[in-house]
């Protein structure tokens, strides 16, 4: 019984957690959601204003997930063109390491001042800037609860067995995909693991490979969004894709020796992770926005129209 409700209450504060970031992106989308779009579309003829006003927004937003759906729903509308979708799905990828960020620096006892004080806002006509405070402190609220109902985890033999075979790198970055793809969020998945890291719970080349996982499984959200849309979304979103799984194939054979030089400058393990997350996700952004020009005829003839079924004989219209 109490390995049953220590499961549900870690079950609990993950989906908090979620429930948080999910209602932060919302209000702050829901607030700002047509200037969003219109920088978008304003800013993007440049790949590089491209690239940095998704990094910006997705560093307000904490979600790449939202600002590459958002992104794709654009394309489909015509409203953005694709070669200029390139530069803001490579942004996103930057801008959302900031949550890794706030939580390595340990930010995560402000959050019942946060919701205080946007609860106060809101109560006194500010509900604008009130609701997005709230969520913000929510969600480091709930990240608190994560850490303490994982701390346990500590005395669990089962768990060190598991986290021995997890240190391998191809394991690990399975691990960051898979979460990230069924709870579609990279900032759940590289939260939690730099929390584990903070509490000894998992060594940080383990994180650091979860934290690379995690970039590829997050563009599982843009794929689902785009199956129902026009060629161009779903060309941005498998561009999305190639992008990270590319980047991580090349690092797959190194990652062991940039986890270990990241370890050596980053001077704590928590720190490692969120350093790993960027420098990664700037790497990927760094190689690819110069070579746009060539790839994105490529990605056009590679994933070009479905050909015309034939014409069964007997089948044409007789007049």
């Amino acid at each position: 019984m109490d390995a049953f409700r220590w499961g549900v209450g870690v079950a609990a504060a993950v989906l908090l957690f979620l429930y948080a970031l999910e209602g932060f992106s919302r209000e702050v989308q829901d607030r700002g959601g047509e200037r969003l779009r219109r920088w978008l579309t304003r800013a993007t003829a440049n790949r590089w204003k491209g690239f940095l006003l998704g990094a910006g927004a997705t560093a307000l937003v904490q979600s790449s997930s939202a600002v590459s759906s958002l992104v794709v729903a654009l394309v489909h509308a015509g409203t953005l063109g694709f070669g200029n979708s390139l530069g803001v799905l490579l942004g996103a990828k930057v801008g959302t390491t900031v949550t890794a960020w706030l939580v390595s620096f340990k930010l995560t006892g402000i959050g019942p001042f946060v919701i205080v004080l946007g609860a106060l806002v809101s109560a006194l006509g500010g509900r604008w800037i009130g609701r997005p405070l709230f969520y913000f402190g929510f969600v480091f609220f709930s990240l608190d609860l994560i850490g303490l109902a994982l701390a346990p985890l500590k005395d669990s033999a089962l768990w060190q067995a598991w986290m021995t075979q997890a240190a391998e790198p191809l394991l690990a970055v399975a691990a960051g995909m898979a979460m990230t793809a069924l709870v579609q969020s990279s900032s759940v998945t590289v939260g939690l693991a730099v929390l584990l890291v903070q509490q000894g719970l998992m060594p940080a080349p383990a994180a650091i490979g979860v934290a690379l996982g995690a970039s590829v499984g997050t563009t599982a959200t843009a794929l689902i969004a785009s199956a129902r849309m026009g060629l161009q979304a779903r060309r941005a979103a498998v561009a999305n894709l190639l992008f990270n799984a590319v980047s991580l194939l090349v690092f797959l054979p190194v990652l062991d020796a940039f986890s270990a030089a990241v370890l050596t400058h980053a001077g704590s393990a928590d720190l490692a992770v969120a350093w790993a997350h960027l420098l990664f996700n700037l790497a990927v952004a760094l190689v690819f926005l110069p070579l746009l020009g060539p790839l994105q005829p490529w990605i056009e003839r590679r994933f070009g129209s479905p050909p015309s079924p034939p014409v069964l004989p007997g089948s044409a219209l007789r007049l």
